[in-house]
């Protein structure tokens, strides 16, 4: 396998450097010793994605719906929060997550997978029949706020704001990490090299970003 694609590169290298008036090369798979090798058809040699389990396809659907989540909380630090340094990391996690949501979007779109689409969380509509979800209508994932919780958040000002936004965004970090490994202990789930890359890296960051946190709270304390 590994021959065939340093055989696949040269021909793309090829194709570069001389353009299209080169005749196409030939791709040719080695045979066994003292046999002919096989030639290879362009299509039989596209790389195509592998097949998604359930769980993968569930967990990035999920992740976008808990993503869309903290974004949301992020949004209302304005005129609320009292710690620059707070809103600073804030506006870090929006970015981040914001950039992680249309990597998930693609990753589902890429594989003929229905896409939660962003919009406001409180005006979601279902739209039958787009390839697109009504996140308003998923469940909780885990360490997500309630209902309650956000607008007791949204209600807040100052020092109760700054603490009541690490609080929840602890919980709802924690809760990422239980989402990657519900993942990662679902037998065939996770093998897919992007979606496996995506997810070590949520783990990662979000762990680091926990401990930033909670150092915060212990200082307001």
């Amino acid at each position: 396998m590994g021959l065939r694609i340093r055989m696949i590169c040269g021909f793309w290298l090829a194709a570069a450097l001389f353009g299209q008036s080169q005749p196409p090369a030939r791709i040719v798979e080695p045979g066994a010793p003292g046999t002919a090798g096989k030639v290879l058809s362009p299509a039989s040699v596209a790389i195509v994605p592998r097949e998604p389990s359930e769980a993968d396809v569930q967990f990035m659907q999920g992740m976008i719906h808990h993503h869309a989540q903290a974004v949301e909380m992020v949004a209302l630090m304005p005129g609320r929060v009292r710690s620059p340094a707070l809103a600073k990391f804030g506006k870090r996690i929006s970015i981040s997550q914001t950039d992680e949501m249309q990597f998930m979007r693609q990753w589902l779109a890429d594989r003929g997978k229905p896409v939660p689409m962003q919009h406001d969380m409180s005006h979601m509509e279902h739209m039958n029949g787009s390839g697109m979800i009504d996140m308003a209508s998923m469940p909780m994932m885990p360490g997500m706020l309630t209902p309650q919780q956000m607008k007791t958040l949204a209600n807040a000002k100052g020092a109760k704001f700054d603490r009541l936004f690490l609080t929840g965004m602890i919980q709802h970090h924690k809760g990422a990490l239980v989402m990657v490994e519900d993942l990662f202990n679902t037998p065939g789930s996770g093998e897919d090299a992007l979606l496996f890359d995506f997810a070590t890296d949520v783990n990662n960051t979000q762990t680091a970003e926990i401990k930033i946190m909670q150092g915060m709270l212990k200082e307001k304390k």
